[in-house]
């Protein structure tokens, strides 16, 4: 789906009515896939908008993870994720495992095929792939 930068907002809004309202067995994990500049963080500042956090959201680039509070049920922490720097044969070095276990996160992942271990297999997947200066192509990324 093609979608303008000024449209990425009420993209991220859709995307949040689509979330799980029940708990799952483990966190609800997203990967974003796409080149540098793609659009990755920029959808993660809205959906965080959409989800209550006043919070200046900015890339964990450096940091590698932000944790968010959050109140929409079955979440309470939004995760955000840029794993840009790991490599995949890395020791889990952000405690990865423990925030996948946990049903009452919901994680935004970047660059999963980076983490070590992986994104688990029935995580959604979004790439974003850049068509303009000012549009972006978004589709759901095949496991």
């Amino acid at each position: 789906m093609k979608v303008s930068l000024s449209a990425l907002p009420a993209f991220a809004k859709d995307f949040v009515v689509a979330l799980p309202r029940v708990k799952g067995v483990h966190a609800h994990a997203v990967t974003l896939s796409g080149e540098l500049g793609a659009g990755k963080t920029t959808f993660v500042q809205s959906v965080a908008r959409e989800l209550g956090v006043s919070t200046l959201v900015t890339s964990p680039t450096f940091i590698l993870l932000q944790l968010y509070p959050i109140n929409r049920a079955p979440f309470r922490r939004l995760i955000h994720i840029d794993a840009y720097r790991l490599s995949p044969g890395e020791k889990d070095t952000i405690g990865w495992s423990e925030y996948v276990a946990d049903p009452e996160n919901l994680i935004l992942l970047e660059w999963p095929e980076r983490l070590p271990g992986g994104a688990p297999r029935d995580a959604r997947g979004l790439e974003f792939r850049v068509v303009d200066e000012t549009t972006r192509d978004i589709s759901e990324k095949k496991s």
